[in-house]
């Protein structure tokens, strides 16, 4: 008796659907016995509990009830019992011997292929995000940010907290004199420092005014990174020390 599932399917489905498959083999073999008593013996201990779980309503999880139930009204009695995994017990040992057959036998049939809403999630999820991706790649706009973050899914793996200060470092929008040259609110864009325009970029890799803030900066990257330092490559604890650059100039 051998099945196979949608390799979507998680394995808490698998183990549903195989304690569901043997009550039905059971059933269909011994039904008709005076003595009607069976034990199920599963390692998965998630498994067992959704069944007495009020809450817990997924497909298989209601077809192992009805299936319970029926047995239990034609005079049977199911007891279910938990057994460690990988302790040298017979039946388990057999039953992962004949699940990794069952996998490698692409002849078998699908029997079940309802992915859980947790897939479906997280597929919702993939392709949202490279939706996004596709449309970042294709604005024509925050080409200073994208070279911060050109990818979608590695900004989203990061935890930032977001200042004004460091929104201005990523953008080159806020207050810096290159940014308002363009907008006339100041006369020139040039850097107090004398060594050329204050733009974001300016501030970061060569404003005199903050040699001594740089110096820390390329003192936390050093280990692992070399200077000047690949936007890309700005991390969560450097771009702490490039905010603090950016602050000391505001004020």
């Amino acid at each position: 008796m051998m099945y196979r599932m949608n390799t979507r399917c998680t394995n808490n489905q698998e183990e549903a659907f195989a304690i569901l498959k043997a009550l039905e083999y059971v059933q269909t073999k011994l039904d008709n016995e005076v003595d009607k008593v069976t034990t199920v013996h599963k390692e998965s201990m998630t498994t067992l509990e959704s069944l007495n779980n009020v809450d817990k309503h997924t497909f298989l999880t209601e077809e192992m009830r009805q299936k319970v139930q029926e047995m239990g009204s034609r005079g049977w009695t199911i007891r279910f019992r938990w057994t460690k995994a990988h302790a040298g017990t017979t039946g388990n040992k057999l039953a992962d011997k004949l699940a990794k057959e069952a996998l490698s036998k692409t002849i078998i049939p699908i029997s079940y292929n309802r992915a859980p809403k947790s897939v479906i999630n997280r597929d919702l999820e993939d392709n949202s995000r490279e939706t996004w991706q596709k449309e970042w790649e294709k604005t024509t706009k925050g080409s200073t940010t994208k070279e911060y973050f050109p990818t979608v899914v590695e900004r989203l793996k990061m935890k930032i907290n977001l200042t004004q200060h460091l929104t201005t470092l990523v953008t080159g929008h806020g207050n810096i004199k290159s940014y308002l040259h363009r907008f006339r609110i100041v006369e020139a864009p040039d850097c107090p420092c004398g060594n050329g325009n204050q733009t974001a970029e300016h501030i970061l890799l060569e404003c005199g005014i903050l040699r001594k803030e740089r110096e820390r900066l390329i003192a936390a990257v050093a280990k692992t990174e070399n200077w000047p330092i690949k936007k890309t490559c700005l991390s969560k604890n450097t771009t702490k020390h490039s905010q603090n650059s950016r602050k000391r100039w505001i004020k």
